[in-house]
């Protein structure tokens, strides 16, 4: 539905500086722009954003910005004797995709409290995203449409980047150019001028990109939102259930079933050849599945036939797994490889539309007779989807453990000289050394001294060694008082409560018992001994 903005109701657009003469100036519209510049400006003052003061100039100079956009666009339609108007234009795609993707921020942050504190600055970039893509429109001199647009793009962004707060002004600059993109990068589809990218898509792979090659990943949020999406129990579940809303409104379960199928099967047949799994604990990482559900699904951005679409997710399915591997190899953060697939596909959409035009696509994949249902096939294919689903979910592949959740297992298969395994295991315990298990920096210290599945790094194995001891790991210390000692025991009580947690379970107020039983079915064996005596005593 189309709804004239009421101060504007009697205002009309010229067409040319000269084309009408009864046009008249006026602030009309500017009224609204300059209200949601404000709105930003006055966000600087809360106390989320004071307490840093790049992230208060940060807020200021977007702000200061866009004023001086709008003078100066106010200051040509004064010397033209234009006005610029918006219409409201409400559109389902918008306004259901910003639902679902709130209930992703609302549930993932009820878990991890950094996503409820990022609140503020996702409102900061909605009120950017809506002052810019106004005054986009009003410099190329068109009528700007005011709907629910901005909010999935500026969700979808956050969902899987943040700069951190005092790198925060890229986190403005990046929803700049994603809104360039779609206003300037256009070609022509079906007879009409169309973006070519989606536009959170386009900003999120040109930022990863540039990231990646100037190793400047620590300035953003990117491995905590891509590992922390996993201490929201049964997050597979709810995103499978989340994503049949957008595939029922939208048609768009043909790409993102065929991308999890795809990524499932290709997962198990490297698991079954190379006798480890591919990604480090899950046949999907949840950011990946997320992403193959609220990502790379725009329709107006994806092939629109059953094959075309067949073939697109398919296509995300192998980047990812393929990106995945390059990006391990390059020594990149692996977390990349699903926002680099997604401009490339866009690219190639045009080219899957021509391959399929001459096949007959629309009866390929629909499994019944157009009749059937009224032609409802996207019902079919979403009836196949939640089949394949709840089989892997019965065989624990979606929120179940995973093999790779156990360090046993990756130890000994870094003795038995499996793939990857040996780096896996030096990356897990990197990890829980990063979460404080003084166990796994001890663990570090004696890898780096000995040299077996790593290069000898007496300096490295120090460090390690020294936060052991300062996290009251005893062997530690005694490992740093005498250079010809190599001391290492077994995981502490703490220890195993960080290292248990499959991804995302908070185990500190566990009973012991159960501690130490869930230690006994990821593999060590020193607590499977410790189970019998727990269950035999009151702890």
């Amino acid at each position: 539905m189309a709804i004239a903005a009421k101060h504007n109701k009697n205002l009309r657009p010229a067409k040319h500086p000269r084309s009408d003469q009864q046009s008249q100036f006026s602030l009309g519209s500017y009224k609204f722009s300059f209200a949601l510049t404000a709105l930003l400006f006055l966000l600087s003052f809360t106390s989320r954003i004071q307490g840093n003061e790049t992230l208060v100039l940060s807020f200021r100079g977007a702000a200061f910005a866009l004023l001086l956009w709008q003078s100066h666009l106010m200051y040509l339609a004064f010397r033209a004797k234009e006005t610029r108007v918006f219409s409201i234009v409400l559109r389902p795609q918008h306004y259901i995709q910003a639902m679902v993707q709130s209930s992703v921020y609302l549930y993932w942050g009820y878990y991890w409290q950094p996503v409820y504190e990022h609140g503020w600055l996702i409102i900061a970039q909605l009120l950017f995203a809506y002052t810019f893509d106004m005054l986009l429109a009003w410099s190329r001199r068109r009528e700007y449409t005011l709907g629910f647009g901005p909010i999935p793009i500026i969700f979808s962004i956050n969902l899987f980047l943040w700069f951190r707060d005092d790198w925060f002004y890229l986190q403005f600059l990046m929803i700049a150019v994603g809104f360039m993109g779609k206003e300037y990068v256009r070609w022509q589809r079906e007879g009409r001028s169309v973006h070519i990218f989606n536009p959170s898509a386009f900003a999120l792979g040109l930022f990863s990109l540039i990231l990646i090659i100037t190793n400047a990943t620590h300035l953003t949020w990117g491995h905590e939102i891509a590992s922390t999406l996993t201490l929201a129990p049964g997050i597979y579940t709810f995103l499978f259930l989340i994503g049949l809303v957008v595939m029922y409104f939208f048609s768009i379960t043909l790409v993102a079933g065929v991308s999890a199928i795809s990524l499932f099967a290709l997962s198990a047949l490297y698991y079954q050849t190379a006798g480890v799994p591919y990604f480090l604990d899950s046949e999907i990482p949840a950011a990946v599945f997320l992403g193959l559900h609220l990502l790379v699904t725009d329709p107006s951005t994806s092939p629109r036939t059953p094959l075309g679409k067949t073939l697109f997710g398919l296509l995300y399915g192998l980047g990812v797994f393929a990106l995945y591997t390059i990006l391990d190899n390059l020594g990149a953060p692996t977390f990349y490889d699903k926002l680099l697939c997604v401009p490339l596909l866009n690219l190639s959409v045009i080219a899957i539309d021509r391959a399929v035009r001459s096949i007959k696509s629309e009866t390929i994949l629909n499994l019944w007779n157009q009749n059937w249902f009224k032609g409802r096939a996207n019902l079919a294919h979403m009836g196949i989807w939640v089949a394949v689903f709840l089989g892997m979910s019965l065989i624990g592949k979606t929120d179940g453990k995973h093999t790779g959740d156990s360090l046993p297992f990756w130890a000994q298969s870094c003795s038995a000289g499996l793939p990857n395994a040996c780096g896996r295991l030096l990356q897990l315990k990197e990890t829980y050394c990063g979460d404080n298990s003084a166990w796994a920096c001890n663990e570090l210290g004696a890898h780096y001294k000995e040299g077996k599945i790593t290069e000898i790094d007496t300096g490295l194995s120090l460090a390690y060694f020294e936060r052991a001891c300062e996290l009251k790991y005893q062997l530690a210390c005694f490992n740093l008082l005498d250079q010809n000692l190599l001391g290492r025991g077994d995981p502490q009580e703490l220890d195993l409560r960080l290292l248990l947690r499959e991804g995302g379970q908070n185990l500190m107020n566990t009973p012991l018992s159960e501690l130490y039983a869930r230690a006994c079915e990821h593999e060590w064996s020193f607590a499977c001994s410790m189970t019998q005596v727990a269950n035999g005593t009151r702890l």
